[in-house]
């Protein structure tokens, strides 16, 4: 013990893990023996309980998405979630059960639509929504559905984005709207270049200048095998692509 990170540890009045259901029971314990050995430092009877005497707040939804486990079976992924844990004997657990985001609606019209889609995902969480409910097919209302015109692309775009030429410079209009994808190739080719084209302007190519940086430990050999060819290759999260189409 003695380092910063453990003295900040003893200082903390509460710790707080969101989306808990989500990790392995393997982590929860890990954090209750470590706090129990850097707490007992400051008082030998902490050792003796959980999380060392911490409170600690493990936020999440056990409807969403359990643990991962690489070609488990359900029985074990059951067995990995903190229910399946000794901690959980020692938790109390408290229900959310006041739809927050539904009070700052100010709309009637609004308010009872949201109000709709959060009763529709709470269901779809129950296993209880549809009439033949068999946990595996789930019937989307017509009224969340866009109708494809034959340009699937063409269809998100307008329901998204109606009338973006007309709008393109007010802040709100671009604030309240967003088009999600599952990968960034999805966003890169069809969703982008087709945003880009509904803009007036020209449209201007950049492309990036990459390169590896020598180190003395390795001599050149990051250089020869990350080209310039292949760092222009990389997609990823975060980092922009080596090509981009900007209208300035």
């Amino acid at each position: 013990m003695g380092t910063e990170l453990s003295e900040l540890v003893v200082l903390a009045k509460l710790i707080i893990w969101d989306e808990a259901p989500m990790m392995s029971k393997y982590c929860f314990e890990a954090l209750d023996r470590t706090l129990r050995d850097i707490m007992k430092v400051k008082d030998w009877a902490n050792f003796d309980k959980p999380f060392g005497g911490k409170t600690i707040v493990f936020g999440g939804d056990f409807r969403q998405i359990l643990p991962v486990i690489l070609k488990g079976s359900r029985q074990d992924v059951v067995n990995a979630t903190i229910n399946a844990s000794y901690i959980c004997r020692n938790c109390e657990v408290l229900r959310l059960t006041r739809n927050m985001r539904l009070q700052s609606i100010s709309t009637s019209d609004e308010s009872l639509q949201l109000s709709k889609f959060a009763e529709w995902i709470a269901y779809i969480g129950d296993g209880t929504i549809g009439y033949e409910v068999d946990a595996f097919n789930v019937k989307i209302p017509d009224y969340m559905l866009i109708q494809d015109n034959g340009d699937p692309i063409d269809s998100l775009a307008q329901i998204i984005y109606p009338n973006i030429e007309e709008r393109i410079d007010d802040p709100k209009y671009l604030q309240e709207r967003a088009i999600l994808a599952p990968t960034l190739d999805v966003v890169d080719a069809p969703v982008n270049d087709y945003m880009i084209a509904k803009m007036s302007g020209d449209c201007h190519k950049y492309f990036s200048s990459n390169m590896v940086c020598k180190s003395d430990s390795v001599g050149d050999m990051l250089g020869d095998v990350h080209t310039p060819e292949f760092l222009n290759s990389v997609k990823c999260s975060g980092l922009p692509n080596h090509e981009i189409n900007l209208k300035v």
